[in-house]
């Protein structure tokens, strides 16, 4: 058994997994559909990091108005592995 099945992984629901294959981790940055740039706080754009995109894009929009705001999904290259 190699060291990457020993180590549990978390989902957002199903608790911990032992050897499950990983879903790619993306990052979900939130736009203004005014100007096509990011959403930023304090200078920075706000990116979220998940292994579950389709969930944190709707939690990134939640209370938002879809005409306003949309969410940019991006898969990280390679084994980029937080």
């Amino acid at each position: 058994m190699s060291l990457r099945h020993a180590i549990p992984t978390f989902g957002p629901t199903s608790g911990p997994t032992f050897g499950a294959a990983r879903r790619p981790l993306c990052a979900i940055t939130l736009i203004d559909r005014r100007t096509g740039r990011p959403h930023r706080v304090n200078g920075a754009p706000l990116v979220a990091l998940s292994r579950d995109p389709d969930h944190a894009a709707t939690e990134l929009l939640s209370g938002r108005d879809p005409r306003l705001w949309d969410a940019r999904i991006q898969p990280l290259p390679g084994d980029a592995r937080i």
